[in-house]
């Protein structure tokens, strides 16, 4: 084939680019799409014919043209494929989610769905409070050992105070525990030394979670209820310090017509110990929990030097301070599941 013949070829290039770029435009969905492009593959096509011949150009100069007039057009076609083909697959999806799409607006004139608990409340609101006061929230397992909860806080199976916890034990899961040494958490203060032993000072953590006892429910009690625990570890620590952030607490909690108070107590826990109190808007006094400065046996436990770090701890019981934020009479209330009861705190 002679040069005469190249400028023919050239043009026969462009029909098919412009040929090709057409047919995937007018495609109108990817499947037609995969189709286009399939036959633009095959080795019939046009540019794929026209290729077939640039062996028979003798020209080098022109067969170069050929040649680069071909790779211009294929990777024209290539662009134009891959941009239909994100247009297109684009309006699919969008299609598809326009199909399955789920109207999950909230009608406020239909059926009521319900609401947060009232101790959930008290629990979200504590956790804010305690956040903004520069806590942050640790959690621990339900069912623990006779070690984080009695041993490491400083209450060998000998001291009296264990009596006061009338604990739940279960059957121990391996064969690793004792009989009467895995048991139902009594209080969340066993997270104090999960936490101790797993982050590093300073740490300024409040323990919230359900906890159990053998107590008959009564107008203050229930066997399954709810505390919030804090703990400050850190250099310099003094009961001043745990003074100042129940009083914070306790203004933040319940507005600044409330104030604390704290009386004298003991804990195996903490030394020296006490009990916090609120004062009501009306003036009279309710005890809220204990707290102290954390013993150094407990510090120890933990993994804590208690020659170089102090810190103080606290506990309450959060069913009880939704109690008496909402002005409840009998804490068995909020566990009846009496709509007219619920539908209060909404």
């Amino acid at each position: 084939m002679t040069g005469k013949a190249t400028p023919s070829l050239r043009d026969e290039v462009d029909k098919a680019r412009q040929s090709a770029v057409s047919a995937i435009a007018s495609a109108t969905d990817t499947a037609s799409l995969r189709k286009v492009a399939a036959e633009l593959a095959n080795k019939k096509s046009a540019l794929n014919a026209i290729r077939a011949q640039l062996g028979k150009i003798e020209d080098a100069a022109e067969k170069k043209a050929v040649g680069q007039a071909l790779s211009e057009a294929t990777a024209e076609i290539e662009s134009a494929r891959v941009a239909r083909e994100n247009e297109l697959g684009d309006a699919e999806f969008a299609a598809q989610v326009e199909r399955e799409r789920m109207d999950l607006t909230e009608f406020l004139t239909g059926p009521r769905r319900g609401t947060a608990h009232i101790v959930t409340q008290a629990t979200e609101r504590l956790e804010d409070v305690f956040i903004g006061l520069g806590f942050q929230v640790a959690e621990g397992p339900e069912v623990e050992t006779d070690f984080y909860n009695f041993e490491a806080l400083n209450m060998p199976a000998s001291h009296p105070a264990r009596s006061e916890f009338d604990t739940m034990f279960i059957e121990p899961f391996s064969d690793q525990h004792e009989a009467n040494t895995v048991l139902l958490r009594t209080h969340t203060s066993p997270v104090q030394i999960r936490v101790m032993q797993s982050w590093k000072p300073p740490i300024y953590a409040i323990m919230p979670g359900r906890v159990f006892r053998r107590d008959t429910p009564d107008a203050t009690h229930m066997p399954v209820f709810h505390q919030i625990e804090g703990l400050v570890i850190d250099k310099g620590i003094t009961f001043a310090h745990l003074a100042g952030i129940i009083e914070a607490f306790t203004k933040a909690f319940f507005g600044n017509e409330f104030t604390s108070r704290l009386r004298p107590s003991f804990f195996p826990f903490t030394e020296p110990s006490a009990e916090f109190d609120i004062r009501r808007a009306n003036g009279s006094w309710i005890e809220l929990g204990g707290c102290g400065m954390v013993h150094p046996n407990v510090l120890a436990a933990g993994g804590i030097d208690p020659d170089e770090y102090t810190g103080f701890a606290f506990g309450f019981g959060i069913d009880r301070m939704a109690k008496e934020r909402h002005g409840v009479e009998d804490i068995r209330e909020m566990y009846t599941n009496d709509l007219r009861f619920l539908r209060q705190f909404t």
